[in-house]
């Protein structure tokens, strides 16, 4: 595979940011990385954690991180905003929040984040476990983008940035036959070839159809609040990632995901409150 620089890398530019003064970063949310009415959660996170990584010399990698999605999210010029609460030997802690301006010019709050950093590099790299990857058929017969009901690529335009190999027994949703598991899964690299790192499996996390598409449930479904813990830095390759929810009530439903590395390591985990899509 050839290598992409983080200058030719789509993602690499999605999460770019020009520093300014006091903590405050300027970048641009490009319309590339749309899913239903906004930017999808994963990539603002990866940018709100791209500037407390500039703000945090010596401890560059999340290692838990939370964020809040306080309003949807546009193409168009942001700010991120951060502050450092806690500055440690081994770890440090931070907030940042991403704003962009109103129609009339009012700066608004669209998500707010508290994270932990530190420096995976450092650690032993060694994850200890009782989860087991998923158990997934090889890439060439599971189901890619190319069969994707034009519908969804119309709603999620960033998948075109992804190179995404569903588990076929987890897209019958595709056809009108979910399997009402509540699971999807699969294997996942960028589209451009860009190797995964810390900052890529904040998108990862976020990057799969909503798995209530799997429970029959079609259409956006728009994220509340997002956490990723960061177990080890990424070996180069794809990624097995498995989405999955056992509740839904009240039209809200929690999704857990696991992501694996090319080497069989479990490298992040996350869970996330979300809206379910409203009944058709």
């Amino acid at each position: 595979m050839t290598t992409v620089t983080a200058t030719s890398s789509e993602f690499d530019q999605a999460i770019a940011l020009d520093p300014g003064p006091d903590g405050r970063h300027r970048g641009e949310l490009g319309a590339g990385w749309q899913i239903g009415g906004g930017i999808n959660g994963g990539l603002l996170l990866a940018v709100a954690a791209n500037a407390l990584s500039r703000e945090l010399p010596g401890h560059p990698d999340p290692v838990s991180i939370s964020g809040y999605y306080l309003s949807a999210s546009r193409p168009g010029p942001a700010e991120v905003r951060t502050e450092l609460v806690r500055r440690g030997g081994s770890l440090s802690t931070g907030t940042a929040s991403l704003y962009q301006d109103d129609e009339d010019g009012t700066p608004v709050e669209r998500l707010s984040v508290l994270a932990t950093y530190g420096d995976l590099a450092a650690q032993a790299g060694e994850v200890h476990t009782s989860a087991t990857p998923p158990a997934l058929p090889p890439r060439e017969s599971c189901v890619g983008m190319e069969h994707a009901p034009p519908a969804l690529i119309e709603q999620a335009a960033l998948l075109e940035r992804f190179d995404l190999r569903l588990d076929p027994a987890t897209v019958g949703w595709a056809v009108g036959q979910p399997s009402r598991q509540g699971r999807i899964q699969g294997w996942f690299r960028l589209a451009d070839g860009r190797e995964p790192d810390p900052l890529a499996l904040l998108l990862v996390a976020d990057a799969l159809p909503p798995v209530t598409f799997d429970l029959g449930l079609p259409g956006w479904a728009p994220t509340i609040e997002l956490t990723v813990h960061l177990r080890a830095k990424p070996a180069p390759g794809w990624l097995r990632v498995s989405h999955a929810t056992r509740n839904l009530a009240g039209g809200y439903f929690e999704e857990d995901a696991e992501i694996w590395d090319e080497t069989g390591r479990l490298v992040a985990q996350s869970r996330q409150l979300a809206r379910a899509p409203r009944p058709r």
